[in-house]
């Protein structure tokens, strides 16, 4: 069959079956194993977090085959140890993310689930990173798609991309691997509502859940089971759902998305990330009080005015929870220009709902640009305008922040952020460096050695 016949799954199963370690340049290996310890960080970070605790008390009241290693302890079948795990990667925010104009989503999102099924089949670590790095490419890839500009969450192409990884350690042939594909992606169509106001716990979830069902379709595919193989191109298919077309060559694709893909220096949603960093940076220079402040304008890209600053998604005025605050702009700029920092101490209920703060982001006003907008995915511009009582004005303007993809992080720095997110479930400084070290030499282990010490984490 020649390669216009088939269709999409097809095509993207012969790729995931194609690729091998060689295909992963060192520089792409050395940057996904930074963001792969940050991932680890951000789940560790997360650990005795309300809505992640209910997920976990579910996952152990259902039980499950213990194959895999859940973080923290305790093991469970690998769809469910993506679910728990997974939640705990997303719950922060604090994750990696890749971009486009009007898209963005969350790599690490494929983390749990692909260390899930190398757990479950005995892989090895340089397997293990190889398949991370196929869902990586899947998921980033789709992402030329109009996706979440028609409403459709980025969960959605997160299904395929943990189908195609999963598939891969399995050791699941490219007929086996398109089904996978088709399973998954056919029932993980979900509504970019999930980001509307009034934003909800299920936000911080819906990443583990979409990756979990994923895996459990992916073991379908292995067992026989078939998926309609036009999920993408058929009738009332994808591409008709978000009026577009994917158009790669996956014969000569590569494994090079982790090269484009940022690590946030600021727990808040990724777009903010430039704004967070000047409001601090201005702070920093000028030294002024907050109290004093008269009026904040925000500039951004379109994507984020529409998602963070009261555009399509939503007014964000009414900011009460994590959930809203992570992803709202004016709270967001508002608390840095107050505290000088976006951490995860900046989401706890008694400093979004203080007055400080709520006086202050309704003074924030954000604003779309078009020349912003077009300069994505090569910046990530912000510029602020700070207006005092006094009639005193402060600007500044800046295209990134460290650790966007063109300026990316150190394995330092990365290390830097992982400490600091995992000292209070994790104050043995030894285990941190040995979880560090594994990553780093990933290459020289088995997944299971890996897991085998996030078992071990907890206070």
């Amino acid at each position: 069959m020649t390669q216009d016949a088939t269709t999409t799954v097809e095509r993207i199963a012969r790729f995931a079956t194609r690729v091998d370690r060689a295909t992963l340049s060192d520089e792409a290996a050395d940057r996904l194993k930074r963001i792969l310890l940050d991932t680890l960080g951000c789940a560790i970070g997360a650990l005795g977090a309300g809505p992640v605790v209910a997920v976990r008390n579910v996952v152990d009241a259902l039980g499950g085959e213990p194959a895999c290693t859940l973080i923290g302890g305790g093991r469970s079948s690998p769809d469910r140890a993506a679910l728990y795990n997974g939640s705990l990667v997303r719950y922060l925010d604090f994750l990696d993310s890749y971009n486009r104009q009007g898209e963005v989503c969350h790599p690490a999102d494929n983390t749990a689930a692909i260390l899930a099924v190398a757990e479950a089949v005995g892989a090895d670590g340089s397997d293990f990173l190889t398949s991370l790095a196929v869902s990586y490419q899947v998921q980033c890839r789709l992402l030329d798609l109009p996706t979440m500009r028609a409403g459709v969450n980025y969960t959605t192409p997160l299904a395929f991309s943990v189908a195609a990884g999963g598939s891969r350690l399995l050791g699941m042939d490219a007929d086996r691997t398109a089904n996978a594909l088709a399973l998954a992606g056919v029932g993980a169509v979900s509504l970019a509502v999930i980001q509307a106001e009034p934003v909800s716990q299920w936000k911080g979830l819906a990443s583990g859940e979409a990756a979990s069902r994923a895996v459990h379709n992916t073991y379908l595919a292995r067992a026989g089971i078939t998926g309609d193989l036009g999920v993408f191109d058929g009738p009332l298919g994808l591409f008709q759902l978000v009026d577009g077309i994917l158009e790669v060559d996956w014969e000569t694709e590569r494994l090079d998305a982790p090269l484009r893909t940022s690590i946030k220096k600021h727990n808040a949603e990724f777009q903010s990330q430039t704004a967070v960093d000047l409001a601090i940076r201005l702070r920093a220079e000028h030294g002024f009080e907050a109290r004093a402040i008269n009026r904040v304008s925000v500039e951004v890209a379109q994507g984020a005015y529409d998602v963070l600053g009261g555009g399509k998604y939503g007014p964000k005025h009414d900011c009460r929870i994590k959930e809203q605050a992570d992803h709202n702009l004016l709270y967001l700029v508002a608390v840095a220009l107050l505290d000088g920092e976006v951490w995860p101490p900046q989401f706890a209920p008694e400093r979004i709902t203080r007055d400080d703060v709520q006086t202050l982001l309704r003074k924030v006003d954000v604003q779309p640009s078009e020349d912003f907008t077009q300069r994505i995915p090569g910046e990530l511009c912000a510029r602020l305008t700070i207006t005092f009582a006094d009639g005193q004005v402060v600007t500044g303007e800046a295209r990134d922040y460290d650790g966007y993809h063109t300026r990316p992080m150190s394995w330092d720095q990365v290390q830097g952020k992982f400490d600091r997110l995992t000292a209070g479930n994790l104050p043995d400084a030894g285990l941190r460096r040995a979880i560090a070290e594994a990553v780093d030499g990933l290459e020289g282990i088995r997944a299971k050695d890996l897991t085998g010490l996030l078992a071990q984490v907890g206070p």
